[in-house]
């Protein structure tokens, strides 16, 4: 099978690997990839550096030209823009939603609206434009402190803010709504009520019927240790979470996962791909906190290393009716990664750094790329986050070790990394 894989992050590298790995696999093309991916092996993957996923008539014709079976995408935004209907349009079998679906993560008045619609449990929340800002602000009064103020569209996994008490949300409603914070993406914004619990990952992949649940998965979003600083696309993940008991897995397929798979069946929303739950666990019971219509980074690179099933086969069910027939199989072990950031990450940071002992070697550890290129024969950083290094072990300690043992091998100046990934849930 020729596999068309969008992306160029630590996600996109992370399912690269494991794709390689499948007896259905014939050729493997990234666009645009990552300095990692290049090397992948025993599949030599086809590169295309230049070939933009949000370039839809492009990506188009890339696959027409290079007779393209399937189509993986790893990121929302293409998704978003509909590009899983173009291809599908051109009978092209792809991994990943409509943009009616794909609006679960697109907006998330979308997302809360459908989640009232269907009974889904969620914090309490209201919607609001640039013309509403009186009310929106007298509308946080319904509400204690914190107050959780989130941009509508896509900014990056970057539109959320936490304000501490009446004056900072004001000031932060006004920089959203008035001043475009977040560009397009703050143009409506959503009050919610602060639910007070631990958050948590879960995914399933769906063809709008059946469902397999992958493994669950806890990431670390803030930049500094101890959950400080501001929100980053993550530094960190542990699978499996420990505190995800069968009891509370019970809770959330029932009434989150089934019922929302059910929702999109009953107001007519085709769905093909991944389902992201974002969960927070108050109490003993779930409440979703977001959708995303992918896989997450960086948890994917702690659920590929924990799949023993085929992931072309998973995705070969998925696109030809045979979901329900597919048996999908965990490994049982622990496994983690830690992100190693550029130096001023989230916010303004320098690329083009050179990074030494990437191509460190471990028997259970990997080196994931996410923000690199190769330039005049050196590896160099391309990104904010640059490197997910992830380890597996029998126990999460285990693989802890040995992720923060690549961690030390791979260098660059000024990189960082959180040194407290997975130490509120650790296993000793």
């Amino acid at each position: 099978m020729k596999v068309l894989l969008l992306g160029s992050g630590g996600r996109e590298h992370a399912i690269a690997w494991k794709l390689v790995e499948s007896s259905l696999l014939g050729e493997l093309h990234i666009a645009p990839g990552n300095a990692g991916m290049e090397s992948i092996r025993p599949v030599q993957p086809q590169m295309a550096p230049n070939l933009d996923p949000m370039d839809i008539p492009a990506v188009q014709r890339y696959v027409k030209r290079n007779d393209i079976q399937l189509v993986v995408v790893g990121p929302e935004a293409p998704l978003v823009a509909g590009l899983a209907d173009a291809l599908e349009a051109d009978g092209i079998a792809v991994v990943g939603p409509g943009a009616k679906g794909a609006q679960l993560e697109g907006s998330k008045d979308f997302a809360k609206s459908f989640m009232a619609r269907h009974n889904i449990p969620t914090a309490a929340y209201k919607t609001f434009t640039a013309a509403q800002i009186d009310e929106a602000i007298a509308f946080l009064d319904t509400f204690k402190a914190p107050y959780v103020l989130k941009a509508d569209g896509l900014a990056a996994g970057k539109g959320v803010v936490i304000a501490s008490d009446k004056a900072e949300a004001e000031a932060t409603l006004r920089d959203m709504l008035l001043d475009q914070r977040f560009g397009e993406a703050s143009a409506q914004v959503v009050i919610e009520e602060f639910l007070d619990g631990i958050e948590v990952s879960m995914f399933a992949i769906t063809d709008g019927h059946s469902f397999h649940l992958l493994p669950s998965a806890k990431d670390y979003k803030r930049v500094g240790e101890g959950d400080t600083g501001p929100n980053t696309g993550g530094m960190g993940a542990i699978s499996p979470v420990p505190f995800v008991s069968p009891e509370f897995q019970e809770k959330a397929l029932n009434q989150i996962i089934i019922p929302t798979i059910k929702g999109l069946q009953s107001d007519g929303i085709p769905y093909k791909g991944f389902i992201f739950f974002g969960l927070m666990k108050v109490g003993g019971d779930p409440f979703v906190i977001e959708y995303n219509c992918r896989l997450g980074d960086p948890e994917t690179e702690v659920i590929m290393p924990r799949m023993k099933s085929d992931l072309l086969h998973l995705f070969d069910s998925l696109t030809t009716g045979m979901l329900s027939e597919y048996d999908l199989v965990i490994d049982e072990r622990s496994a983690s990664t830690v992100i190693l950031a550029s130096a001023g990450y989230p916010d303004q940071y320098e690329k083009g750094v050179e990074i030494h002992g990437a191509d460190t070697a471990m028997p259970r550890g990997v080196v994931f790329h996410a923000g690199t290129k190769n330039f005049r024969n050196k590896l160099v950083t391309n990104g904010g986050r640059v490197m997910a290094l992830t380890g597996w072990g029998s126990t999460l300690d285990e693989a802890l070790r040995n992720s923060y043992a690549l961690a030390e091998k791979v260098t660059f100046d000024g990189a960082f990394f959180r040194k407290d990934v997975g130490s509120d849930v650790r296993d000793n």
